[in-house]
Order: structure tokens, then sequence, then C-alpha cells
């Protein structure tokens, strides 16, 4: 700890701090071989059909940067966490992937622009929702969907954002977006949950 009780924390230091057991969980780490296939199927029908340029926000290990490149994207991974995004470029290691460590409210990308943005279980942290999804439409090419896996979680003192709620501040960006509930599909989470889990796939132009 350092003398200077002033100095700030690190940007990333507390998820830095569980980089090393993220995967333990089924729906982070995809070990298990029926909660990988479910997560592929689910990607595969959320991204672009053909090869494209996807950047996942809040990447974390890598775990879903990974089935996006099998599925032939060229995937641009952002975290907060510099021990994530180290993680992640182990497990992409050879694939046509790039990996930068910054905030999924900024990502660092310069005038790049991508076929999709994928974003799971980020924008509840995140202050001004909104107007951080004003800004990753921003970062879409012509055609472009926001894939935005979310949920609220926890029954004493719940966090996250519910779906009607995403949806509402996706209606200004004018595009078109489907629900898709996965609460119920167990194979996602290797487990059966209560909580509402979600995904919107919001396409543009």
């Amino acid at each position: 700890m350092s003398e200077n009780s002033d100095e700030a924390t690190a940007p990333g230091a507390d998820w830095d701090a569980l980089a090393a057991s993220f995967d333990d969980e089924p729906d982070h780490g995809l070990r298990d071989a029926d909660v990988r296939r479910a997560w592929a199927a689910r990607l595969a029908s959320w991204l672009p059909p053909r090869p494209g340029d996807v950047l996942d926000l809040g990447c974390g290990t890598g775990s879903l940067s990974l089935l996006a490149a099998e599925q032939g994207h060229r995937v641009t991974c952002v975290d907060l966490s510099p021990a994530m995004v180290e993680l992640a470029r182990t497990k992409l290691a050879g694939r046509d992937a790039v990996f930068l460590n910054g905030d999924a409210a900024a990502p660092p990308v310069g005038e790049q622009r991508f076929d999709a943005v994928l974003v799971r279980h980020v924008l509840w942290t995140l202050p001004g929702p909104g107007r951080v999804l004003r800004h990753w439409r921003q970062l879409l090419r012509p055609r472009g969907r926001l894939v935005l896996v979310e949920g609220v979680w926890g029954s004493v003192t719940p966090v996250g954002i519910p779906a009607d709620r995403l949806t509402a501040l996706l209606a200004p960006l004018a595009g078109q977006a489907r629900v898709e509930r996965l609460s119920g599909d167990a194979s996602l989470w290797g487990r059966e949950v209560t909580d509402e889990r979600y995904a919107v796939v919001a396409t543009y132009g």
C-alpha cells in the first residue's frame, strides 16, 4: 500500500485482481464444451453473417472474442484491465486480433469503424448509458450492429439494466432492435438461472 493515501488506484486495478480467477465462471471461461457451443451458436446469430470487424468492449479474458475470431471475424479487444487484456492476448494467440487497454465507454480506436460492437455485462456499470450508446453507435459502419448482452442480478439489492430500459435508451438511435431472452437457456450459464438475462441486437442502416 502506498504511503500517500491520496494516490489514486490505477484504472482497472480491481479487475486485475480478479483476472486470474475470472474464467472459473462457466459463462466467462467457456471451458465446458456445452456452454461453449451454446455461446458460439448465439454469437453466430448475433454477429454479421459475413466475416467483418468486431469491436469487443470490456472483453475480459477474451472468450467471446475468441469465438468471434473462430467464426472468421477480425476482432479488436478492449478492456480497462491490463491483466485481462494480457489473458485475452494469450487466448487469441495466432488469431486476427488487436488488443487495447482502455475504457469501454470511450475505446481508444481513433477513426476506425466496425461491422459490430459486442458488449457483454458492461453497459450497466457505466455512467450515462444513453451517451455511451450514442458513442458506440458512431463506431459502426453502415449496416453495422450493436450486440449487447445484459441483465439484472440479485434479489435483495439487484444490479444491472432491465431489457425495457435498454431498448428505451436505444430508441432515439433509430435502429431496429430485437431482444432475445437468455434466462431460460441453462446451457449458456452452466446452470439454471432465475434472474433477468438477455441480449439486444440493434442494426443500423
